[in-house]
């Protein structure tokens, strides 16, 4: 009798399209939210209260890294499993496309919705784009928009130095014409329309990403005074971007104690934008409850990369920068049935969702990737030696002989800034096209142990690398690149590098051609 009566029930959520025999899934995906500025994550100041009890329901990954720090290739390379040099999506005006053009080849860069949309996922965008071509969409996302209003502009004075710092007065906006609120609330009425197929939401959020500013509580909800971990600016044997960015943002003509105190305020302001965010998850969390869809949803929290807020002095981020607060970000994932309150200690790279949704769904990959399977963790089962040993990589930066792939270009129709002096990313599209050498390409191989950064372009082989000894230096504040001390490692690095260029440098389609000529055209 228990039997039926469990069989009925099972029965009449089927029908009512609360129960689906097939896995959904959502992405909450915050822009530029580095892991080390939540709570759950060690941070006493931030107030994240729906993330950290997430944490708790399923599992926590200590080390994520993305492969770039910077929106587009991060979000290629989490929507393939590609590093983004497999295909050349290295800069923010290469987005995965469709085809090759005049629709020649309708496979020719996978994505992860389209995998989950052929099988039958109804695929649901809400928030920015920064991922797929116009023509990849209507082929991989079943329905997209994006709500709200615009980011708001500066509200100081354009000769005041900290104009280009990216931290604003407190903002005029509101809860209900905020873009992150709408989009979450278009997702949450989709969750409360029943739908009836498995489906997929993503939510591509637009903050942390500064500027630095917001409405109250959130702009004063932490205590500028009280953050006292920033890593300091002016480092010896830094990048030549750190002074860079510094002087184009006129941040060097802050006094000392005027920009620790700029820095802190930028700090406890980015933290209160990643409340806001965590308010949004909550109210995402209590939906997926209310509507039954929370036994058969898997849930992730990622972010594309990280934010300087202030560490070294500096701001926003930059496309060789490859520090951890650049690199680390959350890898949070809530799986029914799996493992709860896990920490896994191995490094993973963001990258990984791309194989674990695939896996969950049941769905064979058909293009050769680079994304590692999580299930297993998520499902209890322990971490082995290669797992706890793996290392990650990541990349950023142009060659200096590439100059489609710079900020600040006239000729860019997508990329105006360099035309405006008045918009934030003057300085750094400035910046770029005048010392294009400060952005040249960069490589990152990080172990638990160390972490190695090398720099090259054809005009200069080795340009401000680094290498830094994790275990005695987590902050990464003394440059050890080329110090005999650390010759052997620093060559060891170089090795595992270098293998790993020659196992992910191209990847072969499977689609396959005839080599026969095509018919005569008399």
């Amino acid at each position: 009798m228990v039997h039926l009566i469990c069989l009925c029930a099972l029965l009449i959520l089927c029908c009512s399209g609360i129960y689906s025999a097939r896995p959904n899934f959502i992405i909450f995906n915050p822009d530029e939210m580095r892991a080390e500025s939540l709570g759950c994550y060690g941070n006493k100041l931030s107030v994240t209260p729906n993330f950290d009890k997430f944490a708790s329901q399923g599992v926590r990954f200590e080390q994520c890294h993305t492969t770039y720090p910077e929106c587009v290739p991060s979000r290629s390379s989490f929507l393939t499993g590609w590093y983004p040099h497999v295909n050349g999506h290295r800069s923010q005006w290469h987005m995965l496309r469709n085809n090759r053009g005049n629709n020649s080849n309708t496979d020719y860069e996978p994505n992860l919705f389209r995998y989950l949309k052929n099988a039958g996922y109804n695929v649901q965008w809400y928030g920015k784009n920064d991922a797929l071509s116009a023509d990849s969409f209507a082929t991989s996302v079943t329905n997209w928009v994006n709500l709200g209003t615009v980011v708001p502009l500066p509200n100081i004075p354009f000769n005041d130095p900290l104009f280009y710092s990216f931290l604003f007065n407190v903002s005029s906006g509101t809860l209900e014409a905020n873009k992150d609120y709408q989009n979450l609330n278009a997702a949450i009425n989709f969750l409360k329309s029943k739908p009836q197929d498995p489906f997929t939401i993503f939510l591509p959020m637009n903050y942390p990403h500064p500027p630095y500013t917001f409405f109250q509580p959130y702009y004063d909800m932490v205590d500028p005074s009280k953050v006292d971990y920033l890593r300091p600016s002016d480092l010896p044997n830094k990048p030549d971007y750190h002074a860079l960015i510094r002087k184009y943002r006129r941040l060097d003509q802050l006094s000392n104690a005027t920009n620790a105190a700029v820095m802190q305020k930028i700090q406890a302001v980015y933290l209160g934008l990643i409340s806001f965010e965590d308010f949004l998850f909550g109210k995402l969390l209590q939906t997926l409850q209310e509507t039954g869809y929370e036994n058969n949803t898997t849930v992730f929290v990622m972010s594309d990369h990280g934010d300087y807020a202030g560490d070294y002095g500096l701001v926003e981020k930059w496309p060789s920068g490859l520090e951890d607060v650049l690199t680390r970000v959350p890898m949070l994932i809530r799986h029914p049935g799996g493992v709860q309150g896990r920490v896994a200690k191995g490094q993973i790279q963001h990258m990984d969702m791309m194989a674990t949704i695939l896996a969950i769904a049941g769905i064979n990959a058909t293009h050769t990737h680079w994304s590692h399977n999580l299930l297993p963790i998520l499902q209890g089962y322990p971490e082995n030696d290669t797992d706890l040993n793996r290392p990650v990589f990541a990349e950023g930066g142009f060659n200096t002989n590439e100059p489609q792939c710079f900020d600040g270009r006239s000729d860019n129709p997508y990329d105006q800034d360099i035309f405006n002096i008045s918009g934030l990313y003057y300085p750094r599209a400035l910046q770029e096209q005048q010392v294009p050498l400060s952005d040249c390409r960069a490589v990152m191989i990080r172990t638990p142990q160390y972490k190695l950064v090398l720099r090259s372009d054809p005009t200069d082989p080795d340009h401000y690398s680094e290498l830094y000894d994790l275990v005695r230096d987590p902050k990464e504040l003394y440059n050890v690149y080329n110090n005999p001390k650390y010759a052997s490692v620093q060559v060891d690095l170089e090795r595992q590098m270098l293998r790993w260029y020659i196992q992910t440098a191209d990847q072969t389609p499977f689609q396959e051609d005839s080599r026969l000529l095509p018919p005569t055209m008399m």
